[in-house]
């Protein structure tokens, strides 16, 4: 049942909405400026221009876009499976060192059907996150092969050169050079932020620590 102390759907939903803004004004503004980047490029070939439709299904922005939708699912669905089980110490994105620290809060009232359900259900909810985590990235992946191929043949068909079949392209050092580089950095930022936790503090943040905390403890 929802607790009508929270507040009206603003309140509730703040964070998603806000982030659900950045994200869509920040597409935006990638959309303008890369259709104005690309239209440059072709410009200097001699190739016409692009509309915003035509972009919008273009290699150059389907390759730029899921390369870094990759990296992010990639980050967060690793980022939820290496916390299962390994920890650090002092950290405010770790589990306690000893399961005897951790306390969960359960909020009464129904279970998720899943639980009630019991068996094959149950499992899947266990390691719902994970999934679909697992499945976005493999989407986002697929996504940016193709957008980087197709950019790739709209650059052969530029330079008069022979177009290249997927499973060539695939194999040579472009693609991964474009998936390495956002994965490397969403590695680190990840680990800058198990680090950082330790001895830094927001105050009031979920993320971090409370101000009073040692930095040898352990979760909130």
């Amino acid at each position: 049942m929802e607790n009508k102390g929270d507040g009206n759907f603003l309140r509730r939903n703040g964070l998603t909405l806000v982030l659900l803004a950045l994200l869509l004004g920040s597409l935006l503004g990638q959309v303008i400026a890369g259709r104005n980047v690309y239209n440059q490029e072709l410009a200097e070939s001699g190739v016409p221009s692009l509309d915003w439709n035509e972009y919008l299904h273009s290699g150059h922005f389907i390759s730029a876009t899921f390369e870094n939708w990759e990296s992010e699912f990639l980050q967060m669905g690793m980022y939820v499976l290496l916390t299962v089980s390994l920890r650090q110490k002092g950290s405010a994105e770790s589990r306690p060192m000893k399961e005897s620290q951790e306390k969960e809060r359960i909020e009464q009232g129904v279970k998720p059907w899943p639980l009630r359900a019991g068996g094959a259900w149950k499992a899947l909810y266990a390691h719902s996150l994970a999934i679909a985590f697992a499945i976005l990235f493999v989407f986002s992946f697929l996504l940016h092969l193709d957008g980087s191929w197709q950019h790739e043949q709209d650059e052969r068909i530029m330079k008069g050169e022979p177009p290249i079949a997927l499973a060539e392209y695939i194999s040579e050092s472009q693609f991964w050079f474009e998936s390495f580089q956002n994965w490397q950095s969403e590695f680190m930022a990840v680990a800058s932020l198990v680090l950082l936790t330790i001895w830094l503090r927001q105050k009031d943040s979920p993320q971090s620590k409370s101000l009073e905390a040692p930095h040898s403890q352990t979760g909130t």
